[in-house]
């Protein structure tokens, strides 16, 4: 059945009834690789945390084929909120580094902060595609922490807000795995 056969609401149920492991798995993977880039000389945690969140898109198509998402499967029938919808708040993710790039001109240590919460805007209307609290749990949660963490770790920001936000991922990926495994077995 064509994507315009289809009504809104059914291939929204659809794109909630997805497993939606892929993006949050990349998103800890570059979150990880920019905590232990921490380390390093200023202008190589800068240079990870930007290579690293740039790709996070890109790591999660490759990683939709391992955890059966497949993004990229020719013979799964279109449906506008991962073909059209979804990557707009991808590309909205990645837009928003023209606010962070000019603040971390100014301030160098601000890009953790800044990024790190820009990008985790996305995870509200993540929550409403899903039908499902967790995404509005996780940008709330990313925002406040971060935060924190921004002010707690001075001197470690590149190191303490990555990990906080792997943290999160990490609550998410459990959440989202329960909520997914719940839909199927409720469909047994």
């Amino acid at each position: 059945m064509a994507e315009t056969e289809r009504s809104l609401d059914i291939q929204r149920r659809e794109f909630a009834a997805r497993r939606f492991l892929a993006m949050p798995l990349a998103g800890t993977v570059a979150w990880l690789v920019v905590a232990l880039g921490g380390v390093l000389a200023p202008r190589a945690a800068w240079l990870i945390l930007f290579i690293a969140t740039g790709s996070i898109a890109y790591l999660g198509i490759g990683l939709s084929k391992l955890t059966g998402e497949d993004f990229l499967d020719k013979t799964r029938p279109k449906n506008a909120f991962d073909s059209s919808l979804f990557f707009h708040t991808v590309a909205m993710s990645l837009l928003v580094y023209g606010i962070a790039i000019p603040f971390f001109m100014l301030e160098p240590t601000s890009l953790p902060l800044s990024v790190g919460i820009l990008s985790g805007l996305m995870w509200l209307p993540v929550s409403w595609l899903l039908q499902h609290w967790i995404g509005i749990v996780h940008g709330a949660t990313r925002t406040v922490l971060i935060v924190a963490a921004h002010y707690l770790f001075p001197q470690q920001r590149f190191i303490a807000i990555p990990l906080v936000i792997v943290a999160i991922y990490a609550v998410t990926i459990v959440v989202l795995e329960q909520r997914w495994r719940r839909g199927r077995s409720a469909l047994r």
